[in-house]
């Protein structure tokens, strides 16, 4: 359940970022995911779209309807004041940098790596006792 005074800040930040609920279009879809029967059964899943910045959200985080549709309403303020601002969340600034870590090297990329590697352990080499490098 979300409080009185939770709710009374989003709509501070709707403000803020001039989302008014007249633009807004709000849909219910299935839920899908942890949860059980009830996330499976009911449509809680809240989908917000608000026309004059044509962004769309999807908030389906919890099991309680009323609940996403506030947090959605959040979530579209962000990303509007985001937009305005010209800077990034924290949470969005995280994503990216999983997705950076997670992408894949180039060819180049990797095969100066290797070839790095492959110097760092001839360095290493030379480090060794003199009857440990017949072995």
């Amino acid at each position: 359940m979300i409080s009185a005074e939770t709710i009374q800040r989003i709509k501070e930040m709707m403000e803020e970022a001039s989302v008014y609920e007249d633009d807004l279009e709000e849909s219910f879809i299935l839920g899908c995911g942890p949860g059980g029967q009830k996330t499976n059964k009911t449509s809680n899943v809240v989908r917000l779209s608000h026309e004059p910045s044509g962004i769309m959200v999807r908030c389906g985080e919890t099991r309680s309807r009323e609940t996403n549709r506030w947090m959605a309403r959040r979530t579209l303020a962000e990303m509007i004041l985001e937009r305005e601002r010209g800077r990034k969340s924290a949470a969005r600034q995280a994503a990216e940098k999983i997705r950076r870590q997670k992408r894949r090297r180039s060819r180049r990329q990797k095969q100066r790596m290797l070839d790095e590697k492959h110097a760092r352990s001839e360095i290493k080499a030379l480090r060794r006792r003199v009857d440990d490098a017949s072995q």
